[in-house]
């Protein structure tokens, strides 16, 4: 039988404890007690029952809660029980509620499997450096559309990063001033808005904090290597030791194609008879087959690298004794050392393919050609070579100007005209 008693101050003060948990209920209010544990702890319950389930929710400590409080709370609750709810759900409804770490591991798992794998290790490591750090395990419903633009301003803003160069002391490495990072900012709203798309269709959350997220200016980097610059390239390239490397430097610029395609490359993907190039959908970024003509020379180096590789090898640029049965995997310290030779300072592989779709602007290509021969899915990204029109242009619009030019005429002087005597008068002749 229960012990009932009007809860008082006194009362739960003087309550002694037991071997076990004991509860004294409250006379005045139904289902409220106060649970007296083995450590001398007190807390006020709530019992009722929801849906024929017997049910106890803590209302809180005691003495941070006292009789008074706790009674008014479980005066409120008795009403939320007899109008039908049930005040425990609630709270394990919100204990059971995804949170965000549940959805960036089912994002992961789920969805970005099905990326490229340099792509899905990007956003992974966006995720868990970048954005986890900040919500940590925030409900996934209780994210709103500030979080997202608080979290992105601190990514744009960049974070500081230590020195290159170590100290000759045992002092701490100082750290760089952060440096922009507005691309950064817009690639991790970009997924987030991905991420949440997918929280609404997991039934998570009604709606997407970062459909409307604030887009950042990006300046894209452009430089194109003039033909003095390639010259020097060229000289460091055929100066090299390691051959292997810089057979893959020719062949991007060759053939503006991206570093990892051409890493990946394989022998079965060249057809040297019509001088063709099938890039497989598992190698390019629009992870679609891309098909484009190689020149005579590209296929020339194909064909050295069929010599140069063991035998049975079909990498085009196989890896090192330890790894060979893998393409090469690293050419960092490569292109450093053919920077310095060059005498090329701040050039990446990746501006060879600028430089490469530049040539072809010069030779009078169109956009739409070189969309299809660099592999773009969408030609807004072929418009940023747009600019470099401008000079077959100009020439034209010259051309016509000077056709329409109004030419001066030229005005002869008119020869003197001969002396002629005035007519003299009739009274003159007269006289």
């Amino acid at each position: 039988m229960r012990n009932r008693e009007r809860l008082t101050e006194k009362l739960v003060r003087a309550a002694e404890p037991r071997s076990k948990a004991w509860q004294i209920f409250d006379s005045d209010v139904l289902g409220l007690s106060i649970c007296i544990y083995p450590s001398g702890g007190r807390s006020f319950m709530f019992d009722y029952r929801a849906a024929g389930r017997q049910r106890r929710l803590t209302i809180g400590r005691w003495p941070e809660w006292n009789v008074t409080a706790a009674r008014e709370r479980a005066k409120a609750l008795r009403r939320d029980v007899d109008g039908g709810l049930d005040p425990l759900a609630e709270r394990e409804e919100i204990r059971e509620a995804p949170r965000f770490p549940d959805l960036v591991a089912r994002y992961l798992r789920e969805h970005a499997t099905h990326l490229a794998p340099r792509n899905a290790a990007d956003q992974a490591s966006m995720l868990h450096k970048l954005i986890m750090p900040h919500w940590k395990h925030r409900l996934v419903a209780e994210i709103e559309p500030a979080d997202v633009e608080r979290v992105l301003n601190l990514i744009a803003e960049g974070r500081s990063r230590p020195a290159k160069k170590k100290p000759k002391t045992k002092r701490r490495t100082p750290l760089k001033p952060p440096k922009p990072t507005p691309v950064r900012a817009n690639r991790a709203g970009e997924m987030l808005r991905r991420v949440f798309n997918l929280a609404i269709a997991w039934r998570m959350r009604p709606d997407n904090p970062a459909v409307g997220f604030r887009r950042r200016v990006e300046t894209e980097r452009e430089r194109f290597l003039d033909m003095e610059e390639i010259a020097r390239l060229s000289e460091a390239l055929g100066a090299a030791e390691d051959q292997r490397g810089a057979s893959i430097i020719r062949m991007c610029m060759l053939t503006g194609a991206r570093l990892g395609e051409v890493r990946t490359a394989r022998f079965e993907h060249f057809d040297l008879e019509r001088n063709t190039w099938v890039k497989p959908a598992a190698n390019t970024k629009q992870r679609r087959i891309h098909r484009v003509p190689i020149s005579a020379e590209t296929a020339a180096l194909v064909r050295t690298r069929l010599s140069a590789v063991p035998v049975g090898c079909n990498w085009l640029f196989p890896g090192d004794v330890a790894d060979k049965d893998q393409p090469v995997q690293e050419i960092r310290r490569f292109w450093k050392g053919i920077q310095d030779q060059a005498g090329l300072p701040g050039v990446r592989i990746h501006d060879l393919r600028h430089t490469f779709a530049s040539l072809l602007v010069s030779g009078g290509a169109s956009l739409e050609m070189i969309g299809k021969l660099l592999g773009h899915s969408q030609s807004s990204t072929t418009m940023r070579y747009a600019h470099l029109m401008d000079s077959p242009l100009r020439a034209g619009v010259d051309a016509v100007a000077d056709m329409m030019r109004i030419r001066p005429r030229l005005v002869h002087s008119a020869p003197p005209a001969e002396e002629v005597t005035p007519p003299r008068s009739a009274s003159a002749r007269s006289g």
